[in-house]
């Protein structure tokens, strides 16, 4: 493991060089603020970011007079007078709560206001709570655990794990901190991992939780800090056996690989079916998961149509990458279009009437009519399917790539 911490771990320079440009922003923020105090939060301020990793969460901390104002609109009055002072390009972006994107290269900082709370019962955002989730990773995670929880991360990323957005389904940074703490290690995790069951529960700090049943899933991490919250919760089944598989495939052989997230190219996609679409603008999470509806809509009629799908997925950097491998790109232009069963006569009637002209034949106790397909060659049959107005709505721009 000592190979890949040597290429995932910041250097004591690069360390140096984030945590003094985090506590500058900080500082700045906080001679313009009168009404709370600015603090440095996510991974950075855990130490358990990555090397390369430029992204700086900072928390404004509002006090609880200020509970019932629009603390988004007077963090953002402060952050513009920030402008004269070399701060470029601020992004709101919408959410249960705005907050703010602010782009210095190579930094990335995310500015989020919130309400100042000491429990998380005390919360009226989710966001209010992300401090004392600060607060218990540092006192739970000592030196040596940071590089485990590092570790953890990367497998996470570099195995599409990584992330509790709608579109990806998988881990929290948060919740593999909380896994990684818990069990004590990386390679205890994956021992761990491999046991698993589906409905396993992970509770650290023993809360006996109160989750309602639309909080559970496959997997059940109560929030050390919130007892009726599953930070795993947007985990999917799907994920959820992947990991399970992987953890599985680790233990027998350990290896680098798993640590290496495989660059989708055009080359290596040779003989699938590939659709390009570009994102529409807005917050990440509900563009990427528009993405996800198309590719799945794509997927889902292309089986209706009768292509055999042996192996699909998709990747999304600048612009979003649809693949498909099918069995056969050319279909036979005639196809069988099966009706109800023979003995549901007015389901019959209804086909029969619905496909006036065309010869009704039986084949295993149901009735179905010869049709002939418009497009069979898949290349085709997706130009068409792409002017759909579902799949329209959800991208920006969509195209085949033959």
């Amino acid at each position: 493991m000592l190979k890949v911490l040597n290429e995932i771990k910041p250097s004591v320079a690069e360390k140096k060089a984030i945590l003094s440009t985090a506590k500058h922003f900080v500082s700045k923020i906080n001679s313009r603020l009168t009404e709370g105090k600015a603090v440095l939060g996510g991974s950075v301020a855990k130490g358990t970011w990555l090397k390369g990793d430029y992204d700086i969460d900072i928390f404004v901390l509002f006090n609880k007079e200020y509970k019932n104002e629009d603390i988004s609109k007077i963090l953002e009055t402060k952050l513009e007078k920030l402008k004269p002072n070399k701060i470029s390009g601020i992004r709101k972006v919408h959410g249960s709560r705005d907050y703010f994107q602010i782009n210095q290269d190579p930094y990335n900082f995310e500015i989020v206001p919130i309400l100042k709370i000491s429990k998380a019962n005390k919360a009226e955002n989710i966001t209010d709570v992300s401090p004392l989730h600060t607060k218990w990773v540092k006192k739970k995670a000592k030196k040596k655990l940071l590089d485990e929880i590092r570790l953890s991360k990367v497998f996470a990323k570099a195995n599409k794990l990584y992330g509790a957005e709608s579109y990806i389904k998988g881990l929290s940074g948060y919740t593999l901190e909380v896994l990684t703490i818990h069990y004590g290690s990386f390679s205890r995790l994956m021992e761990n991992v491999a046991k698993w069951k589906k409905g396993v529960k992970i509770d650290v700090e023993k809360h006996n939780d109160g989750l309602n049943r639309s909080k559970k899933g496959p997997l059940i991490v109560i929030d050390p800090v919130q007892h009726d919250r599953n930070t795993a919760a947007a985990l999917s089944d799907k994920k959820f056996d992947k990991f399970i598989g992987l953890a599985k495939k680790f233990n027998r052989n350990p290896s680098l690989e798993f640590f290496k997230r495989e660059n989708v190219s055009l080359e290596s996609l040779k003989g699938a079916v590939i659709v390009k679409a570009k994102a529409l603008k807005g917050k990440e999470d509900i563009v990427g998961n528009k993405l996800l509806k198309a590719f799945e809509f794509i997927g889902k009629r292309l089986k209706e149509e009768g292509y055999e799908i042996t192996k699909y997925d998709w990747e999304w950097d600048k612009e979003a990458l649809f693949w498909y491998r099918v069995k056969v790109k050319t279909l036979p232009k005639s196809y069988m279009h099966f009706g109800p069963p023979v003995k549901e006569e007015k389901h019959v009637e209804k086909f029969r009437e619905k496909y006036k002209g065309k010869k009704l034949q039986k084949k295993d106790g149901k009735i179905y009519v010869n049709l002939e397909r418009e497009n069979p060659n898949v290349v085709d049959y997706l130009r068409e399917l792409l002017k759909n107005n579902y799949i329209k709505e959800k991208v920006k721009e969509i195209n085949v790539l033959e």
